[in-house]
């Protein structure tokens, strides 16, 4: 397994919207082993093909404590959305920066798992947040979408500043909460 490099904003490449996954082959399933090494090793709990620069409608997530329960999404499809609240969000494509964002908190949706078979979940919670959060990823958006345009410009502003100043990798490993 190899572990990728996570593209990070303001990288224009996390605009690019992934296209559909064609066949559940070895190479794709090699790409889904990588991502999860990469996502554990990231200490995240979700992890989006387009957050390592592969264009594919695929996404790995990881909610429990143990972190042994992996799940894969090939050409995910949310079929309905109930229950929107708020939670904390932040991802490891925006690192130490994290905000409050609304979304549904149950969810039922369809993907196909690493095998190529094609399956029905319902998630909520965390699970809802974070499959959400990673098909936005697949599109083209970052949670810095679904947040006030106040906060986002104050978000690019201290960002700049760090990067002039040379602090940003440091001021960002420090923020220690979970990275979607």
């Amino acid at each position: 397994m190899t572990r990728l490099t996570i593209l990070e904003y303001p990288d224009p490449r996390l605009r690019t919207k992934a296209s559909p996954v064609g066949a559940v082959d070895a190479a794709l399933r090699q790409l889904i082993d990588d991502l999860l090494e990469t996502m554990y090793a990231a200490k995240g709990v979700g992890l989006a093909a387009t957050q390592v620069n592969v264009h594919q409608r695929l996404l790995v997530a990881d909610v429990s404590e143990a972190k042994n329960e992996p799940l894969v999404l090939v050409n995910p499809e949310v079929l309905s959305r109930d229950e929107i609240g708020t939670m904390q969000e932040g991802c490891l494509s925006v690192p130490g920066y994290f905000e409050d964002v609304n979304r549904p908190h149950r969810i039922r949706f369809t993907a196909l798992d690493r095998d190529g078979r094609r399956y029905e979940r319902d998630a909520e919670g965390l699970l809802a947040v974070c499959v959400q959060h990673e098909i936005d990823h697949l599109d083209g958006k970052l949670f810095l979408d679904r947040i006030s345009r106040l906060k986002r410009d104050l978000y690019k502003r201290k960002i700049k500043k760090l990067q002039r100043e040379g602090r940003y990798e440091e001021a960002a490993s420090k923020n220690p909460a979970v990275h979607i």
